[in-house]
């Protein structure tokens, strides 16, 4: 059993991102533009700004203790590393630190001296590490040192400090002892054993308090050690200019993917293939090749090697074989909206695919509002009415515009060509126009109806109910999601459906330039430049019989006789 053609799964994550990814390679533009701003932003750093020097050296704190070699002395006693790294970036050591400095002639604000300094903690030790970053190596060297010995000073004031206040606490408590002592010696003429016993007391207490300021005067103030003393660096600080390049390059990469992004996101246009199939409710039929050799030509059917006749032809086997196509084998191909050209390129070639699979193809230009299609598929002269219409003019369309087009190695179908109407809704609702479209219900026949773009004007619509199955021909860039979805929904409001959409790839900066400067006729259209072999084949009929050559067939040639009889051949391979 035949499966109908189907969507594509919208759950396929990877093709999801796939898409996306995709999508956003869409706009190389934003890409580059933000690899650029990055690499120039990078090297504008890189090269302005002053060569920079950093300096460094480490300092080992401790506190004071009296005997550091006793068993179970500990370095790290009383100290907090943090406050001590808050201690060694205070104004305190800047300001020593300038002072010192000032004498070596490096006259400096403590301010402007500590804006240099960054002082870190290795984790898990009592070390600093001063870093001092100058516009010079020596200077560096000279600030990074002086600061750390500030540091270093200011620890050992500051536990000096400490002691001299607390033996001057001790002393303070010592001296009322001693006085209380002393007039207790004055009443030793008494044998009393109180007063006996309470200048022993005291005298316990003062010595314990001296031994107390005995301790205090033997602690060891070492603050600490320079470890590492600072060195005058022989290479600037920094990123060079190879990694400034390269993290700005990333950068730029990271702010091209943004703005294609937030580009992405308010584009109205179609994005990805996935979206256009979930906007317009039907699936993918083909995407046809750009074709330099086609940009001259309708009919790329029966043209030797042509990766666009295969394309068609892929198109024309899928519709066969779909079943909602099966069914009624009538098929009506527009376009969204704007240019029709491609729309028209598609009608000609599905029919001469169909009738290269042997159908009875009939193919009917309902665009008459700008008829084309028999001049691009043989007209001699461009503005000139092909022969075969020119003794039927007093009948009306579409009675006297049947004519049979041949395909060099591929068949023959009819066409029906448009012309302009003044009533173009009457006209396309008339009853021969009706007769004409239910031929498609006949064994082995397919009926083929190029319309306007179905947003530009009303006339397609007036065709769905009786052609039921359309094919949209668009470019993916040039559609709006917007458009799409109201096509679906105009199209099944009138009784029809989508079969399928055919994706071109519209005209290359060459072709539009060809399509600009091509000259116009009397109408403003542009007459279809052909090769001068398709002249002598699809054009005049007389040249094609003066070649003598039996594979040359009529282009086009009246399939109603003067009787209004239908020719047997026409139509026919």
């Amino acid at each position: 059993m035949t499966e109908p053609i189907r969507a594509l799964d919208e759950q396929d994550e990877p093709a999801l991102l796939r898409d996306q990814f995709r999508q956003l390679l869409r706009y190389r533009a934003l890409l580059v533009a933000g690899v650029l701003l990055g690499l120039l932003g990078s090297g504008w750093l890189a090269l302005s700004g002053d060569d920079t020097y950093a300096a460094t050296g480490e300092v080992s704190v401790r506190s004071a203790t009296s005997d550091p070699f006793a068993a179970g002395a500990s370095a790290d006693k009383g100290i907090n590393i943090g406050s001590e790294r808050q201690t060694a970036v205070s104004d305190a050591v800047g300001t020593v630190a300038a002072g010192t400095l000032a004498k070596q002639g490096d006259t400096v604000e403590v301010g402007a001296l500590l804006s240099g300094l960054q002082v870190t903690n290795p984790p898990n030790t009592l070390v600093l590490k001063f870093a001092y970053t100058g516009r010079t190596p020596e200077q560096a060297r000279a600030r990074a040192e002086a600061l750390a010995e500030a540091y270093l000073e200011i620890r050992r004031e500051r536990t000096e400090d400490s002691i001299d206040n607390m033996i001057d606490g001790y002393r303070a408590q010592l001296k009322p002892l001693t006085e209380q002592r002393d007039r207790l010696a004055e009443q030793e003429t008494g044998t009393g054993d109180d007063v006996t016993s309470a200048r022993a007391n005291l005298i316990v207490a003062i010595s314990a308090l001296n031994q107390k300021i005995s301790e205090l005067r033997a602690l060891d103030t070492t603050p600490g050690y320079l470890n590492k003393k600072p060195v005058a660096p022989q290479h600037p600080t920094g990123a060079g200019l190879p990694l400034l390049l390269g993290l700005g390059g990333v950068v730029g990469l990271a702010l091209g993917l943004l703005m294609s992004w937030v580009r992405l996101v308010f584009d109205p246009a179609v994005r990805s293939t996935r979206e256009l199939v979930r906007s317009l409710g039907a699936p993918l039929l083909g995407t046809l090749p750009r074709e330099r050799a086609a940009a001259g030509a309708l009919l790329a059917i029966g043209r030797p090697g042509s990766r666009l006749a295969e394309e068609y032809r892929a198109v024309a086997f899928r519709l066969a074989y779909d079943p909602s196509f099966a069914e009624r084998r009538r098929l009506l191909v527009t376009a969204p909206r704007g240019d029709n050209d491609m729309a028209r390129a598609a009608a000609a070639n599905l029919a001469a695919a169909f009738a290269e699979m042997g159908r009875d193809v009939l193919l009917v230009e309902a665009d008459l509002r700008t008829p084309s299609l028999a001049a691009d598929l043989g007209a001699a002269d461009p503005g000139r009415s092909p022969r075969w219409a020119t003794g039927n003019q007093d009948r009306g369309w579409p009675s006297d515009s049947r004519a049979n087009v041949d395909v060099p190695g591929s068949g023959a179908f009819t066409l029906v060509a448009g012309r302009r109407t003044d009533n173009v809704p009457r006209a396309l609702t008339s009853a021969p126009v009706s007769r004409i479209i239910a031929e498609g219900g006949r064994p082995g026949a397919v009926v083929i109806v190029l319309a306007p773009p179905v947003l530009s004007y009303a006339d397609a619509v007036a065709l769905v109910d009786r052609v039921e199955g359309v094919v949209i021909v668009c470019q993916p860039r040039e559609v709006h999601r917007s458009d799409l979805e109201r096509i679906r929904e105009i199209i099944g409001a009138a009784g029809g459906s989508v079969l399928g959409t055919l994706l071109h790839p519209g005209f290359g900066r060459l072709d539009r330039r060809a399509r600009r400067n091509a000259p116009r006729d009397g109408r403003g259209r542009q007459p279809a430049a052909r090769e001068p072999a398709a002249r002598g084949r699809y054009g005049d009929p007389e040249a094609a019989g003066r070649t003598g050559d039996p594979a040359e067939t009529l282009g086009l040639r009246t399939v109603d006789d003067g009787r209004g009889g239908r020719n047997s051949a026409a139509g026919h391979r």
